[in-house]
């Protein structure tokens, strides 16, 4: 089983983000940056489908050398070997990140190629799919089981209410929905290791993006709170307020 995961190198979730003095981006000082989390889920269930079955896991990333990070993270966690699709000045756009790594792939032999099911930064959710398209593979989203046999995969998928199972043949892409797993921890010795592995240099092949950021804003700031009263006596005023201001009932 040859399998491919394609990670992001995105802020940490606890991290204060700051608007640049361009407006356009963020302010990446003091930003701690970590491997994207659903990246994460998909780096772990390719190192178990690596476990059960042999075969090798491979990484690809887009991005600066700053990206770096990510994939020694997860070359730590178990991952063979790593590859960098290298782009300094990147805004963001979904398209463009699939082709880019869509280009990268082709080259790629694989049986499996794994996703997060998005990035934490931008929360599109569009790339797995994108590249799948582009690929011309079958693609099943939001996984939260996945079991292959066969030279087939069976997933279990997120949808609203329920779970969708679908079975599809390989190679095909698959993107990580949380509950599929439960990452490992990199050991020490996982560590040390990938300090020593060697990441591949690739060239972007060139792409018009198809978006441009105009402006980032901050969200409006919450109006402060109210206190209409206190005891049962302020039950009928919060009731109105509910109803007619806030509209929740």
């Amino acid at each position: 089983m040859k399998s491919v995961v394609c990670v992001k190198l995105v802020p940490d979730t606890e991290a204060a983000i700051r608007i640049s003095s361009d407006g356009k981006s963020i302010d990446e000082k003091d930003v701690n940056f970590v491997l994207n989390p659903y990246d994460e889920y998909a780096v772990e269930e390719a190192l178990r489908l690596k476990e059960k079955f042999g075969g090798t896991v491979g990484l690809l990333c887009l991005g600066g050398e700053g990206s770096t990070k990510a994939l020694r993270t997860g070359l730590a966690m178990g991952a063979d070997e790593a590859a960098l699709i290298q782009t300094e000045k990147f805004n963001g756009d979904s398209l463009v990140t699939a082709t880019l790594l869509a280009d990268a792939l082709k080259g790629m032999e694989f049986d499996l190629l794994l996703f997060g099911k998005q990035a934490m930064d931008v929360d599109q959710g569009q790339v797995g799919v994108m590249v799948a398209e582009l690929l011309n593979l079958p693609s099943v989203s939001v996984v939260v089981k996945l079991e292959i046999s066969a030279r087939k995969a069976v997933a279990h998928r997120e949808v609203e209410g329920g779970i969708e199972v679908v079975e599809t043949p390989l190679p095909a892409v698959i993107t990580a929905q949380k509950g599929l797993n439960e990452p490992r921890y990199p050991s020490l010795r996982g560590i040390m290791t990938a300090k020593k592995k060697e990441i591949s240099m690739l060239e972007p092949c060139p792409v018009e993006p198809s978006i441009e950021v105009l402006k980032m804003e901050y969200p409006p700031s919450r109006p402060p709170g109210r206190i209409v009263g206190e005891g049962t006596d302020a039950v009928p005023e919060l009731v109105r307020l509910l109803k007619e201001e806030a509209k929740v009932i």
